[in-house]
């Protein structure tokens, strides 16, 4: 996959919608690296880590004597998330662009490798799936955490609601997405010969706070692919963002973000 296939805005004005969303999964993404047995000293791979989020988090999680290594076809991104790991004081995690892995020998070298919100926007998530697992030690942890957009919802009925995601349905569609992806991860992970699979449900919804942000922030986020795809005007995805931020700043409304299932699995020793 490469960047201009990605139906949200990247760069740094995406870093910030990125951030956003972090702070909102924050809890859930370090509850799962607990339930998967990350832990003091290990060596982490975060794949499609964007600006870094998660990768800093398994920093803090492995210490000092751990290591992380967050990759992503995104150079603007990963400048971004160089300068703040350096802010943040952490010497144990390094980025580097996606295509850079194959220059290294980092083949089984990873105790843990971990993707956020990655497989829902490639062609080929076994395939991708596949790669994580052949830089996974012997022994070691795989784990993913991704959407189920079939189970977002608001209360009460937003056309708006309704209209943004059937465009971004759409947008990650035609870039050989799929938003629904979650209840296939399960699968994919005992498919690719992972051992001792187990997985969760979990979904943010709230009546006020951040939460209710990351919709309409997400619907400028795409305005350009939608606009290319010729799936709505400028206009259009202007109104609809308008609505989404008025229904979002409404105290009396509900809003999600979607389902997310989060599966994790062990590489065999043999």
């Amino acid at each position: 996959m490469s960047i201009e296939q990605y139906a949200i805005r990247g760069g740094r004005a995406g870093r910030e919608r990125l951030r956003l969303i972090s702070r909102v999964l924050r809890p859930q993404t370090l509850a799962l690296f607990h339930s998967a047995g990350v832990g003091e000293g290990m060596t982490c791979l975060d794949m499609g880590c964007g600006g870094g989020d998660a990768s800093f988090e398994l920093a803090v999680v492995v210490g000092p004597n751990g290591r992380v290594l967050g990759i992503d076809i995104d150079n603007e991104k990963l400048a971004i998330a160089r300068d703040e790991a350096r802010a943040k004081g952490l010497d144990n995690v390094e980025f580097r662009n996606a295509n850079a892995m194959h220059e290294a020998d980092e083949t089984g070298s990873f105790d843990f490798t971990f993707a956020r919100q990655l497989l829902c926007h490639v062609p080929d998530p076994a395939r991708v799936l596949r790669e994580m697992i052949t830089f996974a030690s012997p022994g070691g942890l795989v784990a993913v955490d991704d959407v189920d957009f079939s189970g977002y919802f608001c209360h009460p009925p937003c056309p708006a609601f309704d209209r943004y995601l059937s465009l971004l349905r759409q947008t990650m569609h035609a870039r050989g997405g799929n938003a629904d992806i979650g209840p296939e991860i399960p699968g994919l992970l005992i498919a690719a010969g992972l051992e001792n699979v187990e997985m969760r449900v979990v979904q943010a919804a709230a009546t006020q706070g951040e939460i209710k942000l990351v919709q309409p922030i997400t619907m400028d986020n795409i305005t350009e692919a939608v606009v290319a795809d010729g799936l709505a005007n400028a206009r259009e995805v202007k109104e609809i963002s308008d609505e989404l931020y008025a229904y979002a700043g409404d105290p009396e409304t509900v809003m999600s973000m979607p389902r997310h299932i989060q599966a994790w699995g062990r590489i065999p020793r043999d």
